[in-house]
C-alpha cells in the first residue's frame, strides 16, 4: 500500500469514528423550534422559550438563562445520558437532542467512499479577493440562511475543461470549499459535500477530491448545513470522496 493509501485510510478512519461518537451527529433523534411562549418540547424536561436575546428554561436546575451564538455550535444541556443542544440559526432558536441510544447510532456502519486515487489531487490556482465577500446559501432546513466569507476563487482543469469554485476563509488561512457536482444525488449527497484546502502557498493550493467529506446533514434530518452556493456547482463527476451514507 502506497503513503497515499495509507494517509487516505487513516483519514477516513478518523472521519468514521468521529461520525460514531456516542454524542455526535449520528446520535440526534429530533430538532425542535422554540416560540416565545413556554411550552414543554416532546420528551425533553422543562418549559421552554426563546427571543431575539436569548432562552429561558423554566423547571431545569430551577430557571436559567441561555445565550446561544447565531451559527455557532450549540450550548449543551444534560438530560441523563443525553445532550440537549440549544442552537440559534437565522435568527430562530432550536433544541437538538444527542442520545447515545439512538438508533441510527446502533445502525450506524461507517461513511462509504470512493477508493482512493491520486488522479483526483489536482493543483489550483488560488486568487485572491481584494476584500473578503459574503456569500449567503440556503440550507437543508428551508427558509434557513447561511453566510459565508468568501477568500477568492479556485481556479484548475478537469476533464479537459476550465473549473473554477469559490473558496470561503481567510486568504492567508485554511480553506473551505462546499461544492456538488455530477455525482450529486447520484452517488453523493445532493446538498454539498467539502473539501478542506490547505493555505496558498505562492498562489497555489492542491485539492484532494479524495478528501471531499459529508456535511453532518447527510446522516441526519436533525442538521442545519449549507447548501453549495451557486458558483460551486460543478457539471463534471468528482467520483472521488465520501459517498451518501443513506
Amino acid at each position: 500500500m502506497s503513503e497515499f493509501e495509507q494517509e487516505w485510510k487513516q483519514w477516513h478512519a478518523d472521519r468514521e469514528a468521529s461520525y460514531g461518537d456516542p454524542l455526535g451527529w449520528v446520535s440526534l433523534t429530533g430538532l425542535y423550534w422554540l416560540t416565545d411562549d413556554f411550552e414543554t418540547v416532546a420528551d425533553l424536561p422543562g418549559r421552554w422559550k426563546a427571543d431575539a436575546d436569548s432562552v429561558t428554561v423554566e423547571g431545569v436546575d430551577g430557571v436559567s438563562t441561555l445565550s446561544p451564538v447565531e451559527g455557532a455550535p450549540g450550548i449543551l444541556v444534560e438530560d441523563g445520558d443525553r445532550r440537549i443542544e440549544v442552537i440559534r440559526r437565522t435568527g430562530s432558536v432550536a433544541l437538538r437532542v444527542h442520545d447515545p441510544e439512538a438508533p441510527t447510532l446502533k445502525a450506524y456502519k461507517g461513511i462509504p467512499a470512493y477508493e482512493p486515487d491520486e488522479k483526483f489531487v489536482v493543483t489550483a490556482t488560488f486568487a485572491p479577493y481584494d476584500s473578503p465577500v459574503t456569500v449567503t446559501t440556503g440550507a437543508v432546513v428551508e427558509g434557513l440562511e447561511h453566510h459565508h466569507t468568501a477568500a477568492g476563487t479556485l481556479d484548475f482543469e478537469w476533464a479537459g475543461a476550465a473549473q473554477q469554485l469559490v473558496a470561503f476563509g481567510g486568504k492567508d488561512a485554511e480553506l473551505r470549499v462546499l461544492f456538488t457536482d455530477a455525482t450529486s444525488g447520484v452517488t453523493t449527497y445532493p446538498a454539498a459535500r467539502i473539501l478542506t484546502v490547505p493555505a496558498a502557498q505562492d498562489g497555489t493550493v492542491v485539492l484532494d477530491f479524495n478528501r471531499a467529506a459529508n456535511l453532518p446533514c447527510a446522516f441526519t434530518d436533525y442538521a442545519t448545513c449549507p447548501v453549495a452556493p451557486a458558483e460551486n456547482r460543478l457539471t463534471v463527476a468528482i467520483e472521488a470522496g465520501e459517498k451518501n451514507p443513506r
